[in-house]
């Protein structure tokens, strides 16, 4: 069968309510499809209005429920009228066999009642009638599309103002201002993505737990000159590691080859001169883990290519923002980490840990800077499969 590009976009409320990383893992584990992009989105009043429209006349055999729907985006996905501020949408696009219709199964009805939690909508959506079938209260969580028509339509609309509405989000009306408030980077890492499953999303959830606003997130594949400079800082870090704990390994495996004593301080200047060598090795094997190639065995000319690796990147947003992703994340190594903790949980090693978190607020932007956060790069993905509007 051929493939298809699906989406689905996460509303205001449902992102204003944490509940991002369950939708995430619902639909990868569910849909066995590709996350091949993701955008964050602050609606123009344009963007709001047209979508609108766009929805209203999808199905006139079905006119009131959608009325029901354009009416709800034209209030939750427009700027606030008092403070101009947007809302956050994420935009997600998934590649597959049949997409739009797995998409369509994983979110059910925007009007169903059922209470079994079996679709993304029975979880996290809400429609709610009276006696006279009038709807009390309607929150449908997502929007996806029914049908490639529709998918096109959309996401045509979308690509057009993913330049001037998506991006870094952080003037959004839920997101604080003020004494504290920091951004920090939180990058996915490639083991989260070799196979469908629960584990992208439930991280998210468990970040959740931070209370900080997420305001920017990119799918990508890290090239080794991305990889080389993101990671370069490390470099030192594992070289005056290996000066601090290989003096006393070294005297260790010495005293045992040969038979007699070998205290630290005979070994230790050896470990400081060895220290490049084992930064230099280690070095290799991160930026290879991120990217797919081994530094040494890419020629200059095609670093800048991109990786066969995948990763999510999210920068979120707060008060200590930056301490508190850290704490959830939990130590390099999972075995140290706390349970709960997201290196615990889906941790392997001190390289294979799921996920990195910047330092501090300046290493944010430095990394924010090197993975091109807020650049467009779902239109190129939409085009292939739909082309631009007229």
């Amino acid at each position: 069968m051929a493939q298809e590009l699906a989406f689905i976009l996460i509303n205001p409320y449902t992102i204003a309510k944490s509940r991002t990383g369950g939708v995430i893992a619902r639909i990868i584990s569910r849909s066995d499809l590709h996350l091949v992009g993701a955008r964050m989105f602050g609606p123009s009043l344009e963007l709001a209005s047209r979508y609108a429209e766009l929805v209203k006349g999808s199905d006139p055999r079905h006119a009131k429920v959608y009325r029901l729907i354009s009416d709800y985006i034209a209030r939750e996905y427009s700027p606030d009228p008092e403070t101009g501020r947007p809302s956050r949408v994420m935009l997600l696009l998934f590649e597959g066999e049949s997409a739009v219709r797995k998409i369509w199964g994983v979110t059910g009805s925007a009007t169903g009642r059922k209470v079994s939690g079996s679709t993304i909508r029975d979880t996290y959506g809400d429609y709610i009638q009276d006696e006279c079938a009038n709807v009390k209260y309607f929150e449908p969580a997502v929007f996806v599309a029914r049908n490639a028509e529709r998918a096109a339509a959309t996401l045509r609309l979308w690509s057009e103002f993913s330049e001037s509405d998506g991006g870094l989000i952080d003037h959004a009306g839920d997101v604080p201002e003020g004494t504290n408030v920091e951004k920090t980077l939180v990058m996915l890492k490639p083991d989260n993505f070799r196979f469908p499953s629960l584990r992208p999303g439930s991280i998210i959830d468990v970040l959740s737990s931070s209370g900080l606003r997420i305001v920017a997130v990119r799918k990508f594949s890290m090239s080794v000159a991305q990889a080389e400079d993101f990671y370069g800082p490390v470099k030192y870090v594992l070289e005056k590691k290996f000066a601090d704990i290989g003096a006393g390994r070294a005297a260790g495996v010495l005293s045992g080859e040969f038979g007699f004593s070998v205290p630290e301080s005979a070994t230790r200047p050896m470990c400081k001169k060895l220290g490049a060598l084992f930064a230099h090795h280690q070095f290799e094997s991160i930026v290879a883990f991120m990217t797919g190639h081994r530094p040494s065995n890419c020629p200059d000319s095609m670093k800048s290519e991109t990786g066969s690796e995948e990763c999510l990147a999210l920068v979120y947003e707060g008060v200590n923002a930056v301490k508190k992703i850290r704490n959830i994340l939990g130590p390099t190594d999972p075995t140290k980490a706390a349970p709960g903790s997201v290196r615990r949980e889906f941790g392997t090693d001190i390289m294979i840990n799921a996920a990195h978190a910047s330092d501090s607020p300046e290493n944010a932007l430095r990394e924010m800077k090197i993975v091109s956060i807020g650049s467009e790069s779902i239109s190129e993905v939409i085009d292939k499969y739909y082309g631009r509007n007229d």
